[in-house]
């Protein structure tokens, strides 16, 4: 397949900048003539067309990140709003905050508004649909138009960019051992479907905890759902029948979300934590802590991990143009911490 020609591999071929090659294909004044009709002569050649995020691409430095997150409800991105805010307010950055919704249409305009003038590049954890759609071309574009995105959270391996992440995979595990070591052996998960990486590696992780103890992995203790962000209606009746019944003492859920709504459910059934079922959870958020009984969550620092995402972007920004590129990934440890749904560890 014949490579799609960009800013990025114009400036490459020509040995100018990615900045220089966008203001000549729009006659700026500033790039001299010549280099401009060589810049002009080279894209026509080879039939370049701009995109919409290419069209956007901004000749100045506005000292602005742009954030697209899938939704506000969940504590963990408000605790990672906060310290991408800290991290850019230090380096006397702002940011303008937008919401996918989940939606891939409405990431792809967020990421075009944002890239239209009004920021110098992006921190993003991707939507729902934008994983299922498995369409990833919006953030292509935009990092070979030359701007900087940071994913956290919800990643895409294949994508060239800095990223930051936790262990998910190591996160459950902790958490289900917890829950082994206070002496459950009947441990059921609710997770989310595949194709949001989160949710198979946090079930992975849960995978491999029961089967470092020798206990054999039940498929009809796994539940797999596709809301993620919500957990109301069809999402609670799901967890409700699939509770109904099961002999179970321990539960581990890939966000507390899921963890207080199974709860509710439980105590309906007659059950109460932590003497019938242990809960552990990820993301500890106002819901864990404040919830009775309280919740033994796995915290996973999502402040620390705001302040690390901004400063990837931040370092990326004021690179030298000349400076090699490289990509990091960042990973933020997890914590478990314990409280009330959880018994004792036994000696």
């Amino acid at each position: 397949m014949k490579r799609k020609l960009t800013l990025k591999l114009i400036a490459k071929e020509l040995d100018v900048s990615i900045s220089t090659v966008s203001k000549a294909l729009r006659d700026s004044a500033e790039i001299s003539e010549d280099t401009r009709q060589k810049i002009k002569a080279f894209a026509k050649l080879y039939n370049y067309k701009p995109n919409n995020i290419a069209l956007s691409l901004k000749n100045r430095k506005t000292r602005t990140i742009g954030i697209i997150i899938p939704q506000i409800v969940h504590h963990f991105f408000t605790t990672v709003i906060r310290g991408i805010e800290q991290m850019a307010r230090e380096h006397n950055y702002n940011v303008i905050i937008t919401l996918s919704n989940n939606d891939f249409d409405k990431e792809v305009l967020n990421m075009e508004l944002l890239a239209n003038g009004s920021t110098d590049g992006f921190i993003v954890s991707l939507a729902k649909e934008t994983l299922h759609k498995d369409d990833f071309r919006h953030l292509t574009e935009a990092i070979d138009q030359g701007m900087p995105v940071v994913m956290f959270d919800r990643i895409v391996d294949e994508i060239p960019c800095d990223k930051v992440l936790i262990d998910d995979r190591e996160g459950a595990k902790m958490g289900v051992r917890h829950l082994l070591k206070t002496g459950c052996r009947k441990i059921a998960i609710i997770t989310t479907e595949d194709y949001v990486t989160i949710g198979k590696l946090r079930t992975k992780g849960y995978i491999e905890a029961l089967e470092s103890y020798g206990i054999k992995v039940e498929k009809e203790l796994i539940l797999k759902l596709d809301n993620i962000d919500h957990c109301e209606g069809e999402c609670s009746k799901k967890i409700k029948n699939f509770l109904k019944g099961k002999d179970i003492d321990g539960l581990f859920t890939v966000n507390e979300l899921f963890a207080v709504t199974a709860a509710k459910h439980l105590h309906e059934f007659g059950k109460s934590m932590p003497n019938d079922v242990s809960i552990v959870s990820f993301s500890d958020g106002e819901l864990s802590k404040h919830f009775i009984p309280s919740l033994t969550t796995v915290s996973q620092h999502g402040e620390l991990m705001g302040r690390k995402a901004a400063e990837l972007l931040i370092n990326k920004l004021e690179r030298p143009e000349d400076e090699v590129e490289e990509y990091t990934t960042a990973y933020i440890d997890t914590t478990l911490i314990e409280r009330e749904s959880t018994k004792k560890i036994k000696k």
